[in-house]
């Protein structure tokens, strides 16, 4: 439906590019290859004809940088994924929810590439005081900043006991916080308390 949608409206029509956003969406997970030339065709097709939507433009963009990164391409998926989280931040400022949000596929980007150091750089003095302030503590995204933060914690070779001990530490207060905001039955509750067993065992051994 939606790739007739997209081949049935005029170039300009606002419908178009948001049936190709769907048609890419939906191709993302079972045909990435495809997925990336529809974003591709998508972010064309915003700066061709809407140059001055400037959060449109960072939206496909994004969504290029998911279908790159799942077909393999990591890359030129961070190269895209910095681009999108300056966009962002120049656009709506550091502490709006989506610039936030953009920051934190940066920092999921950052620790897939084993760029420990940047990720946690980013996380400590970027994402989690603007998250705090404009979200609050107990929000989900805080959450899974806090989360990313210990993950680039364990991940890192370089990381010392100390900072082991810090993962353990934050993956602690996440699940007191998950726990009581979202119940223990939650999926992500349930997450979060293995990430903490995992830490609580890594710093043990280390």
């Amino acid at each position: 439906a939606a790739w007739k949608t997209y081949l049935g409206r005029p170039e300009a029509d606002d419908n178009r590019g948001l049936a190709m956003g769907i048609l890419g969406e939906g191709l993302l997970h079972s045909r990435p290859e495809e997925a990336v030339l529809v974003f591709e065709a998508c972010l064309a097709l915003f700066r061709r004809c809407w140059p001055h939507d400037d959060v449109a433009i960072l939206l496909a963009q994004g969504n290029l940088a998911s279908s790159l990164d799942r077909l393999g391409r990591p890359d030129e998926a961070l190269v895209l994924t910095r681009e999108v989280y300056a966009g962002f931040a120049a656009k709506l400022g550091v502490s709006h929810e989506r610039t936030i949000l953009n920051g934190f596929n940066l920092s999921c980007t950052l620790v897939a590439q084993a760029l420990y150091d940047e990720a946690r750089t980013l996380l400590t003095d970027q994402l989690l005081p603007a998250a705090r302030n404009t979200l609050g503590a107990d929000h989900d995204l805080t959450l899974k900043i806090n989360m990313n933060l210990a993950f680039a914690l364990q991940a890192n070779p370089e990381s010392t006991r100390n900072d082991l001990l810090e993962a353990e530490r934050i993956m602690q207060h996440t699940v007191q916080r998950r726990r009581r905001v979202f119940g223990p039955a939650h999926p992500d509750t349930r997450i979060a308390e293995k990430s903490l067993s995992r830490a609580r065992e890594q710093w043990s051994h280390a």
